[in-house]
């Protein structure tokens, strides 16, 4: 069954007119800031005006400051109704290969990189062309290759040409080497990199790994390289990685390894997203490109 986003949550808030009913909430790692809670909650949040988040017991109010937020609830004040932003979360399962396009993405990430980029651990086996712990993670994934072609995400490429037909979406500016468990985190947002807080790494789950507060490894955003990762995508994914785990409940982390007897079909079709989980799941396994 999917796994709850909403469980271990240390942080709540509400809007102030309706106490009882939580708005959503984070995991509090640590790395979180006042200015960068204000920043997540203008995501979560539509309001015509300002708001006030106030600490429900301590009556502290939340100011754009480098203070840590606080584990705790929060109230929400504002002159007008407050509405959770119903804005589609784009929901992925796993990285694949797509048959043929990615050879020029992976021997490109590999001599960029030459390490996990969240982590800093380098691949000192790398002489001997040993990878085994390190993955090419795409930031926009690879199946959603039609809504990359929808929102003109290719626009954002600057390393590859305008050639006809081609989407760019296997530009190394969008993607960079992660170890291999960093990398199920990143697919499901549960960890992301916020560009526009000095590219620190935040974790929205429990820390296992103590990576929350790390920066990004300069190696993959160096401005002198002709291909270094997209703000802009980095910054689409956090904004996902927000959504998909402070809005409301939180959205469904879905299980791969099914134990031995599991009914893998019934557990599928029985959850959300069913349809577009089989296709991966039917795809992965397969080999093939969807």
């Amino acid at each position: 069954m999917p796994i709850d986003r909403s469980l271990g949550r240390n942080v709540h808030f509400y809007d102030a007119s309706v106490p009882d009913v939580s708005l959503g909430g984070l995991i509090q790692n640590g790395s979180v800031t006042e200015a960068n809670f204000l920043d997540m909650l203008s995501i979560i949040l539509v309001t015509n005006t300002p708001i006030r988040v106030q600490g429900r017991t301590s009556g502290h109010i939340v100011t754009r400051t480098n203070s840590r937020v606080e584990s705790g609830e929060y109230d929400i004040y504002c002159d007008n109704p407050i509405q959770v932003n119903n804005e589609p979360w784009v929901h992925r399962i796993n990285s694949f290969n797509v048959s043929g396009r990615e050879e020029g993405f992976h021997e490109g990430i590999r001599a960029r990189d030459g390490r996990c980029v969240v982590s800093g651990v380098v691949n000192r086996r790398a002489y001997r062309g040993n990878w085994a712990m390190f993955e090419l993670a795409h930031i926009f994934p690879l199946e959603k290759e039609n809504l990359w072609v929808e929102w003109g995400f290719g626009r954002r490429i600057t390393d590859m040409d305008d050639t006809n037909g081609v989407s760019k979406i296997n530009s190394l500016q969008n993607g960079f080497m992660l170890r291999r468990d960093i990398h199920g985190d990143f697919d499901q947002y549960l960890l992301s990199v916020n560009p526009d807080d000095n590219y620190k790494i935040v974790v929205f789950d429990e820390d296992l790994l103590g990576i929350d507060g790390r920066m990004l490894d300069p190696v993959c955003r160096n401005p002198e390289d002709p291909h270094p990762v997209c703000d802009a995508l980095l910054r689409w994914h956090f904004r996902q990685s927000v959504l998909a785990n402070m809005r409301g409940a939180g959205e469904p982390v879905f299980e791969h390894d099914f134990p031995p007897g599991t009914d893998m079909m019934r557990e599928i079709s029985e959850g959300p997203c069913a349809k577009e989980r089989f296709e991966l799941e039917l795809a992965a396994r397969l080999g093939v490109a969807i």
